[in-house]
C-alpha cells in the first residue's frame, strides 16, 4: 500500500487480496491487482496526489468489477463471443448471431 494511505483503503487492499487468493491468483498477482484497484479509488476520491485522467474519468473498479464478475443467465456477450471467434479464425463470424457464435465457439 502507498505511504499515507487511511485505515479504509488498507482493509480494501487486504479484501481485494484475499478475494483474489481466494480464486486462485498468485500473490504477486493479487498484490498487483488489489493495489492498482485501491490506487484507482484514492484517484477516484481526490485522496492521491497525481491521477490519470482514466482514473478519474472511467467506469468505477467496484462497478466494472461488478459486471464482470458473472456470466449471467445469458452468458457472455456477442462482442466476447466475436472476438473469441476471431482468436479462433472462424470463418463467416461477422453474419453469425450470439446463438451461432456460442455453437461455432464451442461452449
Amino acid at each position: 500500500m502507498p505511504a499515507g494511505s487511511s485505515k479504509k483503503r488498507e482493509r480494501q487492499y487486504q479484501h481485494i487480496k484475499a478475494g483474489l487468493k481466494k480464486s486462485g491468483r498468485s500473490e504477486d498477482t493479487a498484490e498487483e491487482i488489489a493495489a492498482r484497484t485501491v490506487n484507482k479509488e484514492r484517484a477516484r476520491s481526490g485522496e492521491a496526489k497525481q491521477n490519470s485522467r482514466s482514473s478519474t474519468h472511467d467506469i468505477s473498479s467496484a462497478r466494472r468489477g461488478g459486471l464482470r464478475s458473472h456470466s449471467g443467465a445469458q452468458g457472455r456477450t456477442r462482442d466476447q463471443l466475436y472476438n473469441e471467434a476471431r482468436e479462433k479464425n472462424i470463418k463467416g463470424r461477422s453474419k453469425m448471431t450470439k446463438a451461432q457464435l456460442e455453437k461455432a465457439v464451442g461452449r
